[in-house]
């Protein structure tokens, strides 16, 4: 035996004691999931195990799999930001479950590149890009792709709006020419990945044109098209209009049809970012509030958020196919199909439609759950989401020491508890000492904001294992603090 051949393999040399090991994680992992609400919403991670996950020497020489699994189970597992918990509603997370967990471990098992190529997972992606394009009320021309999150699928709309509709070839000419500058329009609500795109497709922060919104925190369109009309008789060239459905911080929805109407009038780019809200259309009954969402010319969606599947999954769709492939195709020769083969293109060459050559298999846990769960149901999951944040504004409002602090029109709860007494700076730190207690404590993960000048406590509820007993535990343990705090 040479040298080389005397080196221990990366796959199990005892494929059955590594069977025996895989089952002990399988099994601890259904056990982890089904006693999630037994734990704390959140723990602190201790010194000890912080300083051992930062300061491990580079490990030259293996431990073994039982003993790195035995560390994860001490030093990685039972210290998470906590978003698989009922009661965990901070910023906008999804929870995963245990279907689409083991959909990620097949996948994984299979680890193809779904780039390309004529293979099942290509097949796979194409089927989910579909069903979200009749999900979200596109024409069967559309085109789409799986990306990682809201903000890479937000990224991706606005260079196709880019592409098309800048009045000259970006992919010949860059930005480098004397060309009149591209702005874009959306509302002061808008997430931050808008500023992050300007700034990574050249176009700079000064292209975001930031319009104010109206009293219930939707985009003030009138102002927008004012603001459209004196950037063209300046000569500088808008080019996209993005309206947003479920703002991150109130989760206000634009309205879609008059900023469809709008970008038509213009001939700009409509974009809609939908990175929760988009999801609400799966809910029959709270549709309607997406209404001209179906009219954007491309849409972004997290999928790991309201479609309450593991991270990281999101989609981009545009009204036709062909808009993808004219901002993103590259035909390498290196990549040059064929009739027959692995490189028949049977299929849709995914790496034509995005950035990214290398691309994991996201689609598969989507196709599984989508098939498994159906549609309708986790449609119904969506609707009790929004009934509960209607159910907490309610508790809310019957208690004189909470103060509500925005409209609830989908799943977004911003609230305080108010101290006789206190000025305005007192109660802001009362109420972020709460939050962080809350926290501290397990109780419960909600995340602030400032709603108006006022931090407020907020609930985003994008859980599908909450139930009203835990936001009734919420609302009591908010007042309990309240009091406490304010006493001490």
């Amino acid at each position: 035996m040479t040298a080389k051949e005397s080196i221990p393999p990366l796959d199990p040399q005892d494929w059955d004691e590594y069977r025996a090991l895989a089952h002990r994680m399988l099994d601890d992992s259904l056990d982890y999931l089904r006693d999630v609400g037994k734990r704390p919403a959140w723990r602190p991670m201790p010194t000890t195990v912080r300083n051992g996950l930062i300061d491990e020497p580079l490990p030259r020489a293996g431990i073994g799999d039982a003993k790195a699994y035995d560390d994860f189970v001490a030093l990685v597992r039972p210290y998470p930001n906590g978003n698989i918990h009922p009661r965990f509603w901070g910023w906008v997370m999804g929870t995963g479950t245990p279907q689409s967990a083991m959909a990620d471990f097949l996948s994984s098992v299979m680890n193809p590149n779904v780039g390309g190529l004529e293979q099942s997972p290509v097949l796979v992606e194409r089927q989910v890009v579909k069903w979200c394009a009749e999900l979200m009320g596109f024409p069967a021309t559309s085109g789409g792709i799986l990306v990682s999150g809201g903000t890479m699928a937000n990224v991706v709309g606005l260079a196709i709006a880019r592409q098309k509709t800048a009045g000259f070839d970006v992919r010949v000419d860059g930005m480098q020419g004397s060309h009149p500058k591209l702005l874009v329009y959306a509302s002061s609500e808008v997430h931050g990945w808008l500023k992050k795109a300007c700034e990574f497709l050249g176009l700079g922060n000064s292209a975001f044109r930031k319009v104010p919104v109206l009293d219930d925190f939707t985009v003030d369109v009138a102002a927008m098209a004012k603001m459209i009309a004196d950037d063209r008789a300046a000569g500088h060239r808008p080019f996209c209009v993005i309206g947003t459905a479920g703002t991150v911080q109130t989760g206000a929805t634009d309205d879609l049809n008059a900023l469809a109407d709008l970008a038509q009038r213009e001939k700009l780019w409509f974009h809609v970012d939908g990175a929760f809200g988009a999801m609400a259309r799966l809910a029959p009954e709270f549709a309607p509030l997406l209404s001209g969402m179906e009219r954007a010319d491309s849409l972004a969606f997290d999928l790991h958020k309201w479609g309450y599947l593991p991270f990281d999954v999101a989609c981009v769709l545009t009204r036709e196919d062909s808009a993808l492939v004219d901002t993103f195709s590259m035909q390498a020769a290196y990549l040059a199909s064929e009739k027959r083969g692995l490189m028949a293109q049977s299929g849709i060459f995914f790496a034509d439609r995005g950035i990214e050559l290398t691309r994991s298999f996201k689609a598969l846990k989507v196709w599984m759950q989508f098939r498994a769960a159906g549609t309708d149901l986790i449609g119904k999951h969506i609707g009790r989401n929004i009934e509960q944040a209607r159910y907490l504004e309610r508790l809310v409002g019957a208690q004189e020491t909470l103060e509500l602090l925005a409209p609830v029109p989908l799943n977004i709860v911003n609230f305080r508890y108010v101290a006789s007494g206190k000025d305005a700076a007192a109660l802001d730190l009362l109420n972020r000492e709460i939050l962080i207690q809350l926290q501290e404590r397990g109780i419960a993960a909600p995340s602030g904001t400032t709603v108006r000048g006022k931090f407020a406590i907020r609930v985003a509820i994008t859980n599908h294992r909450s139930t009203d007993a835990d936001f009734d535990a919420l609302v009591e343990a908010v007042i309990r603090l309240g009091k406490e705090l304010s006493a001490a």
